[in-house]
């Protein structure tokens, strides 16, 4: 029996007119249509989520261009097989070469590509979904325009299912599947097409000839949404981002949505990082007990752990959300970092831990505690410098009580003179 290919490879367009979604692209304002129409090729990379069309868009560009051109895998190639490819283009006299997960080669690999895509000898198309800004070495961006692929919609999806049904590479109009389960697959998809391909294909391996396949047989195959539950996935970074985000903006219906895709996850070390930075960083001394009470549910999450551990989690994010804010402890620090990061470190004589050649009376007063909030502590150089940045407008009782004190503080006239400030008497 001769094999046949999966309905994801047989299903990729032959051009760009029969590619799904990615209107910003190929719509008829679209960069990459502008370049098919005028003929005019350049080095790109396609960003984005599996599935969403990066290496089938290269493929179809290049056929549309109707120039020769060569596919390779970053994760299975080596030095050798990149050479004949480039030999390959250099006889066409212009060609197009796709590299699939390009952010797995290495900087030696990446920086062999750089002069053939200088001097033209090929045009570079790369796919990954990794955030090239990161996993790119700098030369490789430089020379390439940058592409984030959106996620299908569920209609992109639904159109790709009937053609799948319908067309001669797929299944010919030999099997059925009601509306309501095309409609079930996309959702479950989330945008990926690859994904709802071999969901059909497990529908027609399961399928009765002549029955139409209904929402309860697609249910029975697969009920899991395919959400990035790889913890590896760019996508699974870019929900840990947007959870602070959300709890930072107050959103509380968009924070448990982020949370509730970590927890399904079951990455519950990001989960755990994650809530903890944003408990000090976002809320911080605007409420100090709920900081503390993150650090409880995330003791309980890790006690019960999954599935029991996304209330103690569910908890934490509600009550962070609902809580006064304030960025002023990070916000002090950060000030702090970036001005020791530009300036030479110094400490005064009598703060030192073993001051040497120091008189007497010129050495820090242990036995006096009346002088202590008068004493110089800043390096003489930087006396006036100012890291505290306060909350102004904070609402929280406690904050406002740190504010009060800071003015107290910042009123008394400090002195690195502890000879003259022993001469004073005792409070």
């Amino acid at each position: 029996m001769d094999y046949q290919e999966p309905l994801a490879f047989r299903m990729r367009p032959k051009d760009l007119d029969g590619v799904l979604g990615q209107k910003r692209l190929l719509g008829p304002d679209g960069a990459l249509r502008k370049s098919l129409e005028k003929k005019t090729p350049f080095s790109m990379i396609f960003f984005g989520p599996p599935g969403t069309g990066k290496t089938t868009i290269a493929l179809a560009y290049a056929r549309s261009m109707g120039m020769h051109y060569a596919l390779i895998n970053a994760v299975t190639t080596d030095k050798k097989e990149m050479g004949e490819k480039i030999a390959d283009a250099k006889l066409f006299g212009h060609a197009i070469l796709i590299v699939d997960e390009v952010h797995r080669l290495d900087k030696t690999k990446q920086d062999l590509l750089l002069p053939y895509v200088e001097d033209g000898t090929f045009f570079l198309i790369g796919a990954t979904t990794s955030n090239p800004y990161i996993s790119l070495s700098r030369a490789i961006r430089s020379r390439c325009r940058i592409f984030e692929m959106e996620p299908l919609s569920d209609g992109d999806v639904v159109e790709g299912l009937k053609r799948a049904i319908a067309g001669k590479e797929g299944y010919g109009d030999s099997l059925t599947v009601s509306q309501e389960g095309l409609e079930y697959i996309a959702r479950l998809s989330g945008g990926d097409l690859r994904f709802a391909y071999n969901f059909l294909e497990q529908a027609y391996i399961s399928s009765i000839p002549g029955k139409e396949i209904g929402l309860e047989d697609l249910k029975a195959i697969e009920r899991v949404p395919n959400y990035a539950s790889d913890k590896d996935e760019e996508e699974h970074y870019d929900s840990v981002s947007a959870l602070q985000k959300s709890i930072r903006g107050r959103d509380v219906d968009a924070a448990l949505y982020y949370l509730a895709r970590l927890c399904a996850s079951g990455d519950l070390d990001s989960i755990k990082r994650r809530l903890l930075v944003t408990a000090y960083e976002d809320i911080g001394l605007a409420n100090p007990n709920a900081v503390m009470r993150c650090q409880l549910a995330i003791m309980a999450a890790e006690q019960v752990g999954f599935p029991e551990a996304v209330i103690p989690l569910g908890d934490s994010v509600v009550d962070l959300c609902l809580s006064p804010h304030s960025k002023s402890g990070c916000l002090s620090i950060q000030k702090a970092m970036d001005f020791v990061g530009q300036n030479p470190p110094m400490v005064r004589d009598y703060l030192k831990l073993t001051p040497v050649s120091l008189k007497e009376e010129d050495k820090y007063p242990y036995d006096r505690p009346d002088l202590w909030e008068k004493i110089a502590y800043l390096p003489e150089a930087f006396e006036k410098e100012r890291f505290f940045v306060p909350n102004q407008r904070s609402a929280s009782s406690y904050e406002k009580a740190l504010l009060e004190q800071y003015k107290r503080l910042s009123s008394t006239k400090r002195s690195g003179n502890l000879a003259q400030l022993k001469k004073t008497k005792a409070d």
